[in-house]
């Protein structure tokens, strides 16, 4: 037994088998290479393509997002104006602004109005359970000057002065502009004129044992009227002469002990417009 390999000679020719391989061998190599190219190619473009895709959709997506994101904040914006803004409005028609009819939150140490103006406005209550009567403060109508609300119930005082040269009569008419989920159902609209309380409900309302305290008056409800003749109060005022001041404190509640202050009102709401004119005009 021989101690070493025989060492091949290279210059030796290949025999026909061998070379048969190597042929073979050279042919798959490429046919690979071919066709791994073309996969790549094909997959490289296919990547491209989806990432193209994944972009647009994403833009897109964002695009989507924001514009919904908008519109939500859009609706929430007129919502909350719908239902918090101008919840009680005061105004001065323009007849009796001519005679020189004019309202202030707050009076002058000599009893002028302080700020004169035209219109008034008060915001309303947040989140407002239902109260009774009884429940209400002695006071509110001295308690203080413009918007003195309280945890659930809007008080509101201001003061209508003659501040022309002759003596007028002037009209006054409040109504609703604005209801939801039938709030007015269940509402107590209490006027002080004067220190003279008035309580306001929709009609068929028992309050009978409010009477023996205070003026009670019903008004027709939205189901026998148009919201635009949904009116609350409507009174005259005889020979106010010049520089003479009426004082006016406004106070509302939703009554618990009215058969209509139900689930269903909650999240409702009611807006309400006060006018005042010289009598004669139309309000």
């Amino acid at each position: 037994m021989p101690l070493f390999k025989k060492k091949l000679n290279n210059d030796e020719p290949f025999s026909p088998e061998q070379l048969k391989k190597l042929e073979d061998k050279g042919d798959l190599a490429v046919d690979r290479a071919r066709n791994w190219t073309i996969f790549e190619r094909f997959s490289a473009r296919r990547d491209s393509k989806d990432i193209s895709r994944a972009v647009r959709w994403k833009r897109r997506a964002g695009i989507t997002l924001v514009v919904s994101v908008l519109v939500l904040l859009i609706l929430w914006i007129i919502g909350w104006l719908l239902t918090t803004i101008g919840d009680l409005v005061i105004s001065v028609e323009s007849g009796a602004a001519k005679e020189g009819i004019i309202i202030s939150e707050s009076l002058n140490e000599d009893g002028s109005a302080k700020d004169p103006a035209l219109q008034l406005s008060a915001q309303n209550v947040t989140e407002v359970t239902n109260i009774t009567y009884d429940w209400l403060p002695t006071d509110l109508d001295t308690e203080g000057d413009g918007e003195h609300n309280g945890e659930n119930y809007l008080a509101y005082t201001f003061y209508l002065t003659n501040g022309g040269s002759e003596t007028l009569d002037y009209q006054s008419t409040l109504r609703f502009t604005g209801i939801a989920k039938n709030a007015d159902e269940a509402l107590r609209v209490m006027i002080y004129k004067n220190g003279e309380p008035t309580i306001y409900a929709q009609k068929n309302r028992d309050d009978s044992q409010l009477e023996d305290i205070v003026n009670f008056e019903f008004v027709e409800g939205a189901d026998d009227l148009n919201l635009e003749d949904y009116v609350i109060m409507n009174d005259k005022t005889e020979g106010i002469a010049p520089n003479e001041t009426v004082k006016y404190t406004i106070v509302t509640w939703i009554e618990g002990n009215d058969p209509e202050c139900i689930n269903d009102i909650m999240g409702g709401y009611v807006k309400m417009q006060w006018f005042f004119n010289v009598d004669g005009e139309e309000l």
